[in-house]
């Protein structure tokens, strides 16, 4: 493998990994949203990556990295580190190449992605967990891999799983008989957008290739802004399939060259996302998947009549992280708010603020109630739903009229972290 960070992936190195991949990786769809294309009056098209046999695109590059290993380069075995989907395409290439792997994942990963790991690897590979992110399983990856002589996978940077990664770009060109103007796509360690990316320079310039991260790990934006690989010392998990702390250096080499733009995107819009592709379209994405999908917003007024592809990545989503999607929905829409309320300590005073204060359409959906030692007032903590964000200043007028008003919780992100 080259160790320089001027490599750029080629047609032809591509093209042979679509052969390698042949028989293993899906050729998945590329369909036109109705919904999305009138809303944005535009051609947006979807590529379906979540539609793989492991449910995300990364079984194309983890395969075609262990498909070029040679027979000394693996007989100590393989290591990874992941959150999720590089170990089931690790995991299922473990099982067909017949390689036995170590995966290692962070501690949160939910059991879901967990026992999918496990269902494709079968007796071919070891899952450990630990650390709470990433990168922590990286470090760990790392030690154990130098400990047994083994062969580490790396989920982003390297050329081979970049290359495979690009794939999904042959597809679309040949998917589509229009040019396209525009492709969004989910940016993590930056391996897909690397890949992509330069495929399209080299076969398709005038395509526009737009990154999307989280706002909360905008580790490859802030790179290309200070021009060097930054490490992000704190970063939001929630996408997860998307937040590493640094990129790799030579996807971060690629990406500064090549991608057109990238952008971040809050992880409550995300959350919309992710409730209106399956309330709307019936597609079920992980929050990673849904980035793409999320960044078309911010560019409506550019993609208006263009051909536009958006990268769903993947849908390995975990149905007991639903409380916690539409909680981040329903905060981002300003129609979730938290409120200390101060209750007098006289009869009714509970009556008082159902009927008197809150609106007719307004929902309680956190009640948490203390009894304090004070002569005037009882606290409790309540979490408020609307129907409307212009309800919330009529809301909070009426609290401080009738003395029930305490504080306000949302904007108080050291308190707020409790709740949600």
């Amino acid at each position: 493998m080259h160790t320089t960070l001027t490599y750029f992936p080629t047609v032809q190195a591509i093209e042979a990994a679509a052969l390698k991949l042949k028989g293993v990786a899906s050729v998945t769809p590329l369909t036109q949203n109705t919904r999305y294309s009138q809303q944005f009056e535009s051609n947006v098209l979807f590529k379906r990556e979540d539609l793989q046999e492991v449910r995300s695109y990364k079984i194309r590059g983890a395969y075609n990295k262990m498909a070029s290993l040679t027979a000394s380069e693996v007989e100590n075995g393989i290591v990874c580190a992941s959150a999720g989907n590089h170990a089931q395409g690790v995991a299922l290439s473990c099982k067909l190449l017949k390689i036995k792997g170590t995966i290692f994942m962070p501690s949160p990963t939910s059991n879901q992605k967990v026992e999918q790991v496990k269902m494709f690897g079968e007796e071919f590979i070891e899952i450990v967990l630990g650390g709470d992110t990433f990168d922590d399983a990286y470090v760990s990856a790392m030690l154990e891999c130098e400990r047994l002589s083994g062969n580490f996978i790396h989920p982003f940077n390297d050329e081979k799983v970049i290359e495979g990664q690009a794939t999904i770009g042959l597809e679309i060109l040949k998917q589509t008989e229009k040019p396209v103007d525009y492709i969004f796509l989910p940016v993590g360690g930056g391996g897909l957008a690397s890949g992509l990316s330069t495929l399209f320079k080299l076969v398709s310039p005038n395509t526009k290739i737009i990154g999307v991260e989280p706002e909360g790990a905008p580790s490859m934006s802030t790179s290309i802004r200070n021009n060097r690989n930054t490490e992000i010392k704190h970063i939001e998990s929630f996408v997860d399939g998307a937040a590493v702390r640094k990129v790799g250096n030579m996807t971060f080499a690629i990406c500064k060259e090549n991608l057109d733009a990238m952008i971040t995107v809050p992880e409550g819009k995300i959350c919309q996302t992710i409730l209106e592709l399956y309330n709307k379209d019936a597609i079920i994405v992980e929050p990673a998947g849904a980035l793409s999908i999320a960044a078309l917003d911010y560019y409506k007024e550019e993609i208006k009549g263009k051909n536009v592809v958006c990268i769903v990545s993947g849908s390995n989503n975990d149905i007991t992280r639903t409380p916690e999607i539409k909680e981040r929905a329903l905060l981002y829409a300003n129609l979730k708010h938290y409120f200390i309320i101060k209750f007098p300590q006289r009869a009714g005073a509970l009556r008082e603020f159902v009927v008197d204060i809150l609106g007719p359409n307004d929902d309680i959906t956190h009640f948490e109630y203390t009894k304090k030692a004070n002569r005037d007032n009882d606290v409790a903590v309540v979490g408020v739903e609307l129907k409307s964000p212009n309800d919330l200043e009529p809301l909070i007028t009426k609290l401080k009229l009738h003395n029930f008003y305490g504080d306000y919780l949302n904007n108080k992100p050291d308190l707020f972290q409790f709740l949600v």
